[in-house]
């Protein structure tokens, strides 16, 4: 380690020391049918996220904590997996999972790794080093996390507490928690989506955006990528630059996104308050940018335009697909397009059922179409099947009753989305989005035990004086 980081690390240190107040224990773990203490919060994804979130706890004096991701160490998120861009496409600046510690940026990670004039002239932030920042916070603020370890399943159990069915190597073990945080990133409450034409394809035919291409394989080879996002656009440029012989980017709109409304919202107005407004403005705030989609900076365009065999297909829908003696046939409006390999790029939908780890209860989490009929003109019902979350992010219930203990289960997830805003997945969003969760999730864990808090108070007795001199009685006064 350089001098410089192991300087930064004491400035940490001593910044952390500094807002301790109040540095109370406040929490006493319930036991659970283990016989062991419970956790008080169990956090699924030890991702960008979930790093926040446990520093948010931390902070709170909620030390009894755990995270599991079932990546292995370092490879948590997208960064070191299916993110194919070189860069971040935020801005070098945005603050996130630092929670507002200046020592704990970005930034300052950086100038001690590289060089205050390195950062200087830095344009966007690697994606490597990135994963590598993040994965010195998580260890800096020394937070809790268990790897390799996949949540199977969640289901009530006694005393009010939540049990988690996790698997790590071969082996299956149940955790038990007061609350649990699903900070799962995109796939959280669905799965990548395959146009329906596709899905009888060979499987070696067809892939998403996040699954694991070999594509060194498609050298030489046909590529087709539909979406027009900036995930297919990365997908398309890396397929181009392992040597692909063509590839074909469709487009359903007539016109690429190159409008970015992520970057309209991000300022603390909107971050911090979306989810105070009724339903109505909330659902037309974000049908208006989930229905724009996010668009793309230049460099991610000019990845794919500086190759004279990329072909953009714009106005051009999928609508059909066939296996062919010489390959996948795509049909759209504006003719057909042949290709040896298919990558979709088509965003995720929501499938609760889909998801295992929420089985026990995936058919009683209300969704915005449960909640929220908007006027004919704003309908959309891939947008009405978000789950419609309460105030601190947890699950409502779609049948009142059924299954009351959801309430503490917290999604700070992609599909927070419609209920928050850009949240659970955007750095932008962390620095007043993680406080909103970590908030919710305390304010459960003190109204839970409020009885407990009325006889810690009915029964203190701790003096803060010593009287040495015994009060004079009134006849004294003579």
């Amino acid at each position: 380690m350089s001098d410089a980081l192991t300087e930064l690390e004491a400035d940490i240190r001593a910044d952390l020391a500094m807002i301790a107040h109040p540095g109370a224990a406040w929490l006493e773990p319930k036991i659970g049918t283990d016989g062991k203490p419970a956790l008080d919060v169990l956090v699924v994804g030890a991702g960008q996220s979930g790093i926040a979130i446990g520093f948010g706890l931390l902070r709170s004096r909620v030390s009894n904590i755990l995270l599991l991701d079932k990546a292995e160490e370092g490879k948590e998120g997208p960064w070191l997996t299916y993110a194919r861009m070189p860069t971040l496409r935020s801005p070098k600046d945005y603050t996130g999972p630092d929670l507002d510690i200046p020592s704990l940026t970005y930034q300052s990670w950086h100038e001690a790794r590289f060089g205050k004039e390195n950062w200087q002239t830095l344009n966007l932030i690697a994606r490597e080093h990135w994963a590598e920042y993040l994965l010195w916070l998580r260890r800096t603020i020394d937070l809790p996390v268990r790897n390799g370890c996949e949540l199977l399943e969640i289901s009530p159990s006694i005393d009010g507490l939540l049990a988690a069915r996790v698997k790590r190597a071969n082996a299956i073990e149940t955790l038990y928690a007061r609350k649990i945080v699903l900070a799962t990133g995109q796939e959280g409450m669905g799965d990548w989506m395959i146009p329906e034409p596709l899905r009888a394809l060979p499987e070696s035919s067809v892939a998403t955006v996040a699954d694991d291409i070999d594509f060194e394989n498609l050298r030489g080879k046909r590529v087709a990528v539909i979406g027009a996002g900036a995930s297919a656009f990365d997908n398309a440029a890396t397929a181009l630059e392992a040597g692909a012989a063509e590839v074909h980017l469709l487009c359903r709109r007539a016109k690429i996104q190159v409008i970015q409304p992520y970057r309209w919202l991000t300022f603390r107005g909107f971050l911090r308050h979306l989810s105070d407004l009724d339903d109505a403005w909330r659902w037309r705030f974000m049908r208006t940018i989930l229905e724009m989609r996010e668009g793309f900076p230049q460099p991610t365009y000019d990845r794919c335009a500086r190759h004279a065999n990329f072909t953009l297909h714009e106005g051009a829908p999928l609508e059909g697909a066939r296996q062919t003696a010489d390959g996948v046939e795509l049909q759209t409006p504006r003719g057909a397009v042949v290709a040896d390999f298919v990558i979709c790029g088509t965003g995720i939908d929501m499938n609760f059922a889909g998801r295992g780890e929420l089985s026990k209860f995936a058919a009683n989490i209300a969704s915005w179409a449960d909640r929220y009929q908007p006027p004919e003109s704003e309908r959309n019902a891939r947008l009405g099947r978000f789950p419609y979350l309460a105030d601190d992010y947890a699950f409502t219930e779609r049948v009142p009753g059924e299954t009351p203990w959801i309430q503490d289960i917290h999604l700070f997830a992609i599909a927070s989305t419609m209920s928050f805003g850009p949240s659970g997945s955007s750095i932008n969003a962390m620095t007043t989005a993680v406080p909103k969760l970590v908030n919710g999730l305390t304010r459960g864990l003190f109204r839970a035990d409020i009885a407990r808090h009325w006889a810690s108070l009915s029964a203190y007795d701790v003096p803060q004086a010593v009287v040495t001199r015994p009060a004079r009685k009134m006849g004294d006064f003579r």
